[in-house]
């Protein structure tokens, strides 16, 4: 019973693995009556007890998902609102006569862009109803398995309408307000 030799299991979690940082370091080899070693060791304990509180404490600050979508839906309107007021004084800015002809000018500069933007967003919105259904889309259209799902295809239509309108609205507003050379280097 206490003579034999004992043989620990190769599993077990509390063995130290190969190549990873020993157990007991060696202080210089100073000798002492090992009362400073216990104090210093219970300092240390304590140092690593007070660590895992403050990564809890951490996590417990995060804001919750839904509250994060909340705050990006309400950014997103408010972003929506601005673009809209922005191009809309600086339309009614214009005389009656020349405003007609410069709606029609930018419609037909950013007409394509917002059409291409719709279409990814009907595209993203194709593979969330494939998703959603028995049909295994990336077999019909032979798609090897990294394709984008319907999550990332709304990210990219996310963007772009973000970008797309953005850049009308500064469109709107560099033209309305004289700058034309400027308005003109719009990215469309």
């Amino acid at each position: 019973m206490f003579g034999g030799q004992v043989v620990p299991p190769g599993n077990s979690p509390h063995l130290r693995k190969s190549g990873s940082r020993p157990v007991v370091f060696d202080l210089g080899g100073e000798q002492g009556n090992g009362a400073e070693e216990g104090f210093s060791h219970s300092i240390e304990a304590d140092n690593l007890k007070i660590l895992p509180m403050s990564l809890s404490a951490a996590a417990a600050i995060m804001p919750s998902p839904i509250l994060l979508w909340r705050f990006k839906v309400l950014l997103f309107f408010l972003w929506g609102f601005f673009c809209c007021k922005i191009g809309w004084s600086s339309v009614m800015r214009m005389s009656a006569n020349l405003r007609d002809l410069f709606l029609y000018e930018v419609f037909l500069y950013y007409n394509p862009l917002l059409l291409v933007t719709f279409a990814v967003w009907l595209w993203g919105s194709n593979l969330w109803v494939f998703s959603q259904s028995t049909v295994s889309y990336a077999k019909i259209f032979d798609l090897d398995q990294n394709h984008l799902n319907h999550r990332e295809i709304w990210k990219v239509a996310m963007w772009m309408t973000i970008v797309v309108p953005s850049s009308m609205t500064a469109y709107l507003y560099l033209y309305s307000h004289g700058e034309v050379s400027l308005a003109a280097s719009q990215p469309v």
